[in-house]
């Protein structure tokens, strides 16, 4: 039944945010009583972090068995942006900027999580680009990973990024172009304009 909840809550945090979202609208969706969601989680502060945790080990599996597939680091990072975006539907209601700003304790935590498993991801994308020599060869690793790192946060801040002028999708997609086009090579950039191409088609 926990992971009923976590995976009931987690889909209308995710569509309708943090705040919104009540115990007692959880309770009345699920179809059961707000006792029984009190025998697994204390509170709504508990079960906010369940889930945020939860949902970020599955992002994280997720991205590590798109890495295990070892495709060219270009195409790799598309392909996690992809898988990423599927299962945030889009996060249409900005749940991360409600958890800033009503669970900061939360947030700090995630974003601790996040860029633990990130950054790792990220160097060894870089490292091996580098090596492939669709990267540039004189790119400072750590600088480009923590970069891109602080990048894809930022596209989430709600001040900077509002979702009514920018679409989560869009934002990404250009973001990942940007970021891009800043290390690779003329080889790297043939496969970065045919990626682009073809998810225009």
């Amino acid at each position: 039944m926990r992971e009923k909840i976590i995976q009931k809550a987690t889909e209308l945090f995710i569509n309708l945010g943090f705040k919104s979202v009540t115990m007692d609208d959880l309770a009345n969706e699920m179809g059961i009583s707000k006792k029984t969601i009190y025998s697994h989680f204390r509170n709504k502060n508990e079960l906010v972090e369940a889930t945020t945790m939860t949902m970020c080990d599955f992002i994280t599996c997720g991205i590590d068995d798109i890495v295990c597939l070892q495709k060219n680091p270009i195409e790799e990072l598309y392909e996690i942006k992809k898988f990423v975006m599927v299962h945030l539907k889009n996060e249409k209601s900005s749940p991360l900027y409600q958890l800033q700003k009503y669970y900061p304790k939360i947030h700090v935590s995630l974003k601790e999580k996040q860029y633990e498993s990130m950054h790792g991801c990220v160097l060894e994308n870089v490292k091996r680009g580098m090596e492939m020599e669709i990267y540039r060869s004189n790119l400072n690793v750590e600088f480009v990973s923590r970069i891109y790192f602080s990048g894809v946060m930022s596209l989430k801040d709600e001040n900077l990024f509002p979702s009514q002028t920018f679409s989560k999708p869009d934002v990404l997609d250009q973001y990942l172009e940007y970021h891009l086009r800043g290390i690779v090579t003329p080889k790297g950039r043939k496969i970065l304009n045919s990626i682009i191409n073809s998810n225009q088609e």
